[in-house]
Parts: C-alpha cells; sequence; structure tokens
C-alpha cells in the first residue's frame, strides 16, 4: 500500500491539482494562496513543489500532502481520497491491508441509502400506492426518462414499512436512525421518517446516496410541505447540493453553475436543457458549496426565489464568493415565484433572464433602489449603507471605479464622498477587528518563536544547508531553541550534517525524523515563504537575536530560582554581560 501512495504523490503534481483549485501565485522556490479553509485577506497557505507538500500558517494551522488536501477539501476519509487520486493517475489500488473504520461506516451506511433508494423507486413505478405520485409529477410536466434520471421514489403513507424491509434486509435499528430514515419516538419504538412523500434521493458528486428529501402531494396539508434527512456522518447540510452528480460536467464544460432553491426548480431546468443547476438546501449558500463548485468553474449564476429570503441569501453569498474569486452573477426572475414556475408559466422569458443575467453588484444596487425609492437626502444615505458593504469588497481597481462612478450618478454626489463613505467603512470594520481580536502573548516572546521558525526554515530552504546550520549553531546550541521539537530537529540535523556530509537530500532527512516530528519539520520548512517580515533582515542578526532571547530566558529562570547563592550572582553576572555585549553587537549588524 505504501508503494501504491507514493505513486499516486509521484503522479499527481501537487501545484497543478491545489491550482485547480485556489489560485497559486509564485513566491520564491514555492507558491502561496489565500487559504480556502478559513476566511483571511493576507495570504497563509504555502505550497512546496520541492516537497509536494502544503501549509496553513493561519487560522487552520493544518498541512500535508495531496491526499491530506482533498480529504481536507471534500470531507473525505483517506481511502476515498486515495481512491479518486488513484483514478485520476492511473494508478490500480489492489488491497487495502489497512483499516479505515470511517470508511467501513460511511460504506455501509452508502449501502443502506442505495437500498432505501430503490425501494422507494419501487414504491412509485410498481405499486398501486404509487400512482398517485406518478400522476402528480406528470401534472408538473415531469417526464419519465427525468424521473428515472433522478431516481425519484414515493413513500408510502405507513409508519415501518421502510422499517421492516430494512430490517429484514439485515440492517439493525441503530443504524436505520444513524442514517436519518427513522424517528424514534416517545411512547413508541421507531417509525419511518418519510410517510406519504414524494422522494428526491440526494446523490454526492461520486453518485452515492447519501441523504432524502420528502414532499408532501397535498398542497393544503397543515404539514411542512418538505421534510429533508437530518445531519447524519454521510450528509451535511452546508456542504451538499441537490443534482450535482447531474450537474458537475455540464458546469465545467459551460464554466458555469446556475444555484437554486428546490428539487423541482433544479430538474425542470435540468429538463430544459438546463443541466448544470444545482440546488441549496435552504435558502443558505455556503462557503462549503462555493468551494466544493470552484474546482469545476468560476462563475455562479444565482437563480434562487423571488422573495426577501432568496434575495438576503444572493447578498450573504458575495462575501465568501469574493474571497474565493468567484465572478457571480443573478437572474431576476420577477415573474414567477421559483424557476419552476418560470419555466412552466414563460420558458421564453425565462431563458431571457438567465441569458441577461447581471453581476451581483448592479443587482444590489437595484435592491437598495427599490427599497427607499426616494430621492431625499436620508433615502440616497441608506441606499449607501447597503450598497458600500458590497462594493468596498472589490479588488479590481477598475471594477471599483465603475460601481463608485455608477453609485455617484444615481445619488448625486460626488466621487469623493463615496470614496470618504468606503473608507470609513473600512476604517470601522478594522477598528472592530482589533477590538475584538484575541491579545498576542508578550511580543518579545512571540518575536523569539518566529526568528527561530525563520532561521530554521531558511537553512532547509537553503541551497547549501549545511552551511547555513554551522552558523546558527556556531552561536545557538540546539538546546537553546525553546520548542522541545525544534531542539529535536536542530540536534538532529547536527548528527546528519555529520553522518551525511555530501550534498543534503531533504528527503532523506525527513524519511530519517522520527515520524512525530515530521509534521512539525513540514510546517517548518515552509514558513519562510509565508513569513515576510524577516526578508530584509541580516541572516547573522536574526542567529543573535535568537542567542539574545536565550540568555534572557536563562537569566529571567536564574532569577526565578529560590536558591540564593555567590555561584548563582556569578551566572548571572556572567550572564548580563554576554547579554550586553551581545546587545552591541546587533546593533553593529
Amino acid at each position: 500500500m505504501n508503494d501504491t501512495i507514493s505513486e499516486v504523490k509521484k503522479r499527481i503534481e501537487i501545484v497543478d491539482f491545489i491550482g485547480s483549485f485556489i489560485n497559486l501565485k509564485r513566491s520564491g522556490r514555492n507558491y502561496k494562496a489565500v487559504c480556502p479553509f478559513h476566511q483571511e485577506k493576507t495570504p497563509s497557505f504555502v505550497v512546496s513543489p520541492d516537497r509536494q507538500i502544503w501549509h496553513c500558517f493561519g487560522a487552520c494551522s493544518e498541512g500535508g500532502d495531496v491526499i491530506k488536501f482533498l480529504m481536507k477539501w471534500e470531507n473525505l476519509t483517506f481511502y476515498e481520497a486515495l481512491k479518486e487520486l488513484a483514478e485520476k493517475a492511473g494508478v490500480k489500488i489492489k488491497s487495502v491491508p489497512f483499516e479505515d473504520r470511517v470508511w467501513e461506516k460511511k460504506e455501509r451506511l452508502i449501502k443502506l441509502n442505495s437500498l432505501t433508494a430503490d425501494y422507494f423507486n419501487y414504491i412509485l413505478h410498481d405499486t398501486k400506492y404509487g400512482k398517485k405520485a406518478l400522476d402528480y409529477l406528470k401534472s408538473r410536466d415531469i417526464n419519465p426518462k427525468v424521473i428515472e434520471k433522478f431516481n425519484l421514489g414515493y413513500a408510502p403513507n405507513s409508519w415501518d414499512s421502510l422499517y421492516n424491509f430494512l430490517t429484514k434486509k439485515k440492517f439493525n435499528q441503530d443504524e436505520l436512525f444513524e442514517a436519518g430514515l427513522v424517528v424514534k419516538g416517545q411512547n413508541r419504538g421507531y417509525y419511518d421518517r418519510f410517510r406519504g412523500r414524494i422522494i428526491f434521493p440526494i446523490t454526492d458528486p461520486r453518485g452515492n446516496i447519501i441523504a432524502f428529501s420528502g414532499r408532501l402531494l397535498d398542497e393544503d396539508a397543515k404539514e411542512a410541505k418538505y421534510i429533508n434527512s437530518p445531519e447524519t456522518p454521510l450528509y451535511h447540510k452546508r456542504e451538499n447540493l441537490y443534482g450535482i452528480n447531474l450537474a458537475k460536467d455540464k458546469i465545467r464544460k459551460d464554466n458555469n453553475v446556475y444555484i437554486v432553491e428546490g428539487e423541482f426548480d433544479v430538474i425542470s431546468m435540468f429538463q430544459k436543457g438546463f443541466e448544470n443547476t444545482v440546488a441549496i438546501k435552504g435558502s443558505a449558500l455556503t462557503r462549503d458549496h462555493l468551494m466544493y463548485l470552484k474546482r469545476y468553474t468560476n462563475t455562479v449564476t444565482l437563480a434562487l426565489d423571488a422573495d426577501a429570503s432568496g434575495e438576503e441569501a444572493m447578498k450573504r453569498a458575495l462575501d465568501d464568493a469574493e474571497s474565493l474569486e468567484f465572478e457571480v452573477k443573478i437572474a431576476i426572475i420577477d415573474f414567477a415565484k421559483d424557476p419552476d414556475e418560470a419555466v412552466r408559466k414563460n420558458f421564453e422569458d425565462f431563458k431571457k433572464a438567465l441569458k441577461n443575467s447581471v453581476s451581483i453588484y448592479d443587482f444590489v444596487i437595484t435592491y437598495a433602489q427599490k427599497k427607499y425609492p426616494d430621492t431625499d437626502a436620508f433615502s440616497k444615505k441608506k441606499i449607501a449603507d447597503i450598497v458600500i458593504p458590497f462594493i468596498e469588497k472589490i479588488n479590481n481597481p477598475i471594477v471599483l471605479s465603475h460601481y463608485i462612478k455608477k453609485l455617484t450618478g444615481i445619488l448625486e454626489v460626488s466621487e469623493q464622498s463615496i470614496f470618504t463613505q468606503i473608507n470609513r467603512f473600512r476604517h470601522n470594520k478594522n477598528q472592530k477587528h482589533f477590538l475584538n481580536r484575541k491579545p498576542d502573548d508578550e511580543s518579545k516572546e512571540s518575536r523569539d518563536l518566529k526568528i527561530q521558525k525563520y532561521v530554521l526554515s531558511l537553512i532547509f530552504q537553503s541551497k547549501s544547508p549545511y552551511s547555513l546550520s554551522e552558523k546558527l549553531f556556531n552561536t545557538v546550541r540546539a538546546d537553546e531553541l525553546s520548542t522541545p521539537s525544534y531542539q529535536k530537529i536542530a540536534e538532529f540535523l547536527i548528527k546528519f550534517s555529520k553522518e551525511q556530509q555530501n550534498q543534503f537530500n531533504i528527503d532523506k532527512f525527513s524519511l530519517m525524523l522520527k515520524p512525530e516530528l515530521r509534521a512539525v519539520f513540514d510546517e517548518l520548512f515552509l514558513y519562510a515563504t509565508f513569513e515576510a517580515d524577516f526578508e530584509d533582515d541580516n541572516v547573522n542578526k536574526l542567529i543573535s537575536e535568537i542567542k539574545k532571547f536565550s540568555l534572557k530566558r536563562e537569566i529571567s529562570k536564574l532569577l526565578k530560582s529560590d536558591t540564593s547563592s555567590d555561584k548563582k550572582d556569578k551566572q548571572l553576572t556572567e550572564l548580563n554581560t554576554a547579554l550586553k555585549q551581545l546587545e552591541k553587537n546587533i546593533i553593529k549588524l
């Protein structure tokens, strides 16, 4: 298996692979980007083509290889990520000698969901209970091929028919409950979650059924029209998109995805040729949704319901979309309540609405004008209050200038007043961030650690690591570094340089490190690419600073000790003398 893993990593170039998800920019011998796994403005995500590793130096503080990246990006187990990458690389996985219990559990739940979908599908097509549901689908102009394509089904109006079917297939009630297929009653045992509803299987991009959505046939029923599977080990609402398995290839081909709110919206649009359509569950388009879509496209067209929640969802989506460098468009459908109704009511007008999709910034301006149509000064102020938080996010100066001019014309004010409002908004935002910021550790300690990491990173990224490490260890002992893991890596480097006196081999060095130190070493290796504070500093000065901080720690430790003796006084005198001399030397460097 180790050979298989090595072969997969050898065939998939990490910069090309990660670069297909996010925008990487060269920084010396490595690459940097804004981390895709958390919100930030300053790039903290570093990728090394030499080592085939990545690390986030921001809030995530995680790193790894190409397999770990895919695991984190798509929330996969190790085996799932390895399997997908192996297929991409053309490597056959002959056997799995390790135990992946998370994957085994997921595989069992996927099998359970698949059997459930088959059951619902059978009820819809082959029993008298499904006739009413089939008639309903036909009344909504959904043709049989599309019904089959989306694997639609029907849950009979029974408390335990699915429960009985699945338990006979050797699944226990705990598994059914974990998959969200049954509910635990207060005065009775378990009962079927979905009853008397059309069933929409929710599928992941690989075609695995991970959840279900059920819709009542009776429009006037007092129950909720839709119910969905709860959160399960397979299904996470904020990550999954209905129809993605059928839409992904067309999304990539057209470099655009239509995002809607409901299953019938997806099905109606798919049937009319808009196969690059997916639905969010609820009205929230999340960062997780966008991160997954980034793999296929840079353009998102929102065709959400024409109501307040749909408009709010459109606006909320911008924050994450802008940070992930999406172009966001809005299809304005003002003649129907949702895309499904629009398709059936006036398909030609619907096509025009999609064709004439507008930038989200134009949409926000129009939205604000509709909300405050008056031309008095306070209405204009309210329009500006809505629009400015959106346009201030625009990174491209030409696009920003365009919308400032547009807003200037609408509000009949000077461009300078718009710039003033933008700067004021940014100042307030930054001030709020500063006030909410957690206090850092003492700056000297923080600088001490940063310098240690930076110098060690420089050594390992250097063309001649032995030469630079000799400079460090002529001044600083390995045990003078403040972190035990850095001490151990430094000690091993000294030992390695004596045993391997020919050219430094970083891969060999990494492999020979103790396993528990390898992740720390990977982070150290990439750190100098991330940390730009010391780029212009003299290396000798930085090494001297490490020594200075070490002397200060020794002095502090001695002062805190309870013992009092001539030996201690002598040591303090020697350390203080050495520190003063070192500080004088640092000034000269």
